[in-house]
């Protein structure tokens, strides 16, 4: 399935989250390895932006690893592994998504300016899904998505 709930489908409500973050991530990254990492290095901003590109993907991989645990009940926290409602189809998992945040964090370190819409609209939905709504795929439930 291309577009439903995330334990079936490839793409689902959390793709635009997902991708939003990876603006966030590539602006943030850029800048913090600018004023670190790069600072005394005498690199050209064609490595620069693999660098930081590296690390959006890493970022991505390391969430999606936890997200994995969250997901399974590994964390022992039935609450968590409720509002996950259940564990995401591999391919989300494991492509999609992070193909999602890797054209993000492009757009991220190109546009920089984009990062601070991107991180407000982030952390609106973050805090919309995580402490209104019942459950992480409820958009799914009330727009009948599936």
């Amino acid at each position: 399935m291309i577009w439903g709930d995330k334990t079936v489908a490839w793409f689902d409500v959390w793709s635009i989250e997902h991708f939003i973050s990876g603006v966030t991530a590539g602006g943030l990254v850029y800048l913090i390895f600018a004023k670190t990492l790069f600072k005394d290095k005498q690199l050209d901003e064609v490595s620069k932006n693999i660098i930081a590109f590296i690390a959006v993907m890493f970022l991505a991989y390391l969430w999606e690893t936890a997200e994995h645990y969250m997901e399974n009940g590994t964390t022992g926290v039935e609450a968590v592994t409720y509002w996950f409602q259940g564990v995401e189809f591999w391919g989300n998992r494991l492509i999609t998504d992070p193909l999602l945040v890797g054209i993000g964090g492009i757009i991220g370190i190109k546009y920089k300016i984009l990062a601070w819409p991107a991180r407000v609209f982030s952390f609106t939905w973050l805090f919309v899904h995580i402490f209104v709504f019942p459950h992480c795929m409820h958009l799914h439930d009330v727009f009948g998505w599936d």
